[in-house]
């Protein structure tokens, strides 16, 4: 197995306090942020709008406002960088003077098939993401007839108003999956020092947060190039140096999970949730991806799971349609996922990615068979989240209180939030419970969302 490229890509870290524009100064413009993708590129987009804050710009919500619209990208299927496209001309559509900019790994991969997009005003990488707030500044004054806003006017943006802060605690991968292209879009594996992540969590619970996630490419070898450090110790020293209310930990790969890092979840400020990705339940397609697992060793490590931690909720992304794949593998993924009673399934089409070993593989799958087949893996995957969520019904889990909107009537706020085990809930009430963690019992299924009894 080739390691994946060395990338110029610096990790740009997200400080947990909230940012102020200087206060001597006018705001020199407004920012839009619309991001794709993974929790990865969300805690990017929360860096570039710290950065963009503390440079003396606004964030706005809506990209009508914006002197400059950033849209933060995602490349791992074809369809994404379709939705990409899809946003950078409605966003330019929506506002035709804004400083229009593509970001992240879309253009990491390819940057001149969007320069040649008239829509885009810039065109910056995963590897000078850095530096995308001083670039769309400079290019917003060389325009040379910005909106003027007055000085000390708050930042509104709902991307620094989140209850749930993602923190980037490592990216890149070395592993290189026969179909991925994320290590070509993000480099060499490389860790945030522990230090700097421990400040930033206390930083975060300064700033109001009740849950940081802990976001990366992959998260399971984070610390492997400094001394004495792993996963295991970083989520030790979280835990006994800071009082963040919830931590998260978004993703692991079924062989990382072990005995020492599952007994940490004896804290309850860890949340039972384990998103794993499987990406076929087939041992030969397994081999094909290149994946670190088969399925025994993934069998065992839910199993793990359920065993040290109850009620914990364990999520997938499974690829349908991947080169060779026939009709028995199809059939043995789709027992082995159903087997599995995931809380919630992520199904993608396989996606031929130029850059990747998979794209020139024989035997692509016909696109009208690998709709059927991801027709049956949905389906299958719709059973499992009714059954999780049928199965939380009774329970009392804390919740934090996200979001909030009027009912029907008006009288009522009908409150969204998630529990620790990542079922989303509702409940009406008048109380506020903005950013607050309550307990509540969880009575009925309505749709997507279970609602909860209004909370004391």
């Amino acid at each position: 197995m080739t390691p994946g490229p060395t990338l110029d890509i610096p990790l740009i870290v997200a400080r947990g306090d909230e940012p102020q524009p200087p206060s001597d100064s006018p705001i020199t413009g407004t920012v839009a942020i619309e991001t794709h993708g993974c929790k990865l590129n969300q805690a990017d987009s929360a860096v570039l709008a710290r950065q963009f804050v503390q440079a003396g710009c606004r964030l706005v919500d809506r990209t009508t406002d914006a002197d400059i619209i950033v849209v933060n990208t995602c490349t791992v299927t074809a369809t994404a960088d379709s939705k990409a496209r899809q946003a950078l001309r409605a966003a330019r559509r929506a506002n035709p003077d804004a400083i229009l900019v593509a970001a992240g790994c879309y253009p990491q991969r390819a940057a001149d098939e969007l320069r040649r997009m008239p829509e885009v005003s810039l065109v910056v990488g995963n590897s000078e993401k850095a530096t995308l707030a001083d670039l769309a500044i400079a290019a917003l004054s060389r325009r040379g007839n910005p909106r003027t806003h007055p000085s000390g006017a708050p930042t509104t943006a709902g991307i620094l108003r989140r209850s749930r802060a993602m923190l980037k605690i490592q990216e890149g991968c070395d592993q290189v999956c026969a179909y991925c292209i994320v290590p070509r879009v993000r480099g060499r594996e490389r860790s945030i020092p522990p230090d700097a992540l421990v400040s930033a969590v206390r930083q975060h619970v300064a700033g109001g947060f009740k849950e940081v996630a802990l976001t990366g490419t992959q998260l399971g070898t984070y610390g492997f190039e400094i001394d004495g450090v792993d996963l295991t110790g970083l989520l030790s020293r979280i835990l006994n140096d800071s009082e963040i209310p919830r931590l998260r930990v978004s993703s692991l790969q079924a062989h990382e999970i072990t005995p020492a890092l599952l007994d940490l979840w004896q804290d309850p400020r860890l949340c039972p949730h384990f998103h794993v990705p499987l990406q076929s339940g087939c041992d030969a397609t397994l081999r094909a991806m290149r994946r670190r697992y088969d399925s025994g060793q993934f069998r065992a490590a839910v199993h793990q799971i359920r065993e040290c931690v109850p009620h914990a909720s364990i999520t997938t992304d499974i690829i349908v349609g991947f080169p060779g794949e026939s009709d028995t593998a199809h059939a043995e993924s789709l027992a082995f996922a159903s087997e599995m009673e995931f809380a919630d399934i992520h199904v993608f089409p396989y996606s031929q990615r130029p850059g990747t070993t998979a794209h020139h593989l024989p035997d692509q799958v016909n696109p009208d068979v690998k709709r059927e087949r991801v027709a049956e893996m949905n389906s299958m995957a719709d059973a499992a989240f009714a059954n999780y969520r049928n199965a939380n019904l009774g329970l009392e889990r804390p919740v934090l209180w996200e979001t909030a909107r009027p009912n029907a009537e008006g009288d009522l706020l009908r409150w969204s939030g998630l529990t620790d085990n990542y079922v989303r809930v509702h409940t009406l009430t008048e109380q506020d419970l903005s950013n607050r963690i309550t307990d509540a019992r969880l009575v009925e299924i309505d749709g997507k969302s279970v609602l909860s009894n209004v909370p004391t």
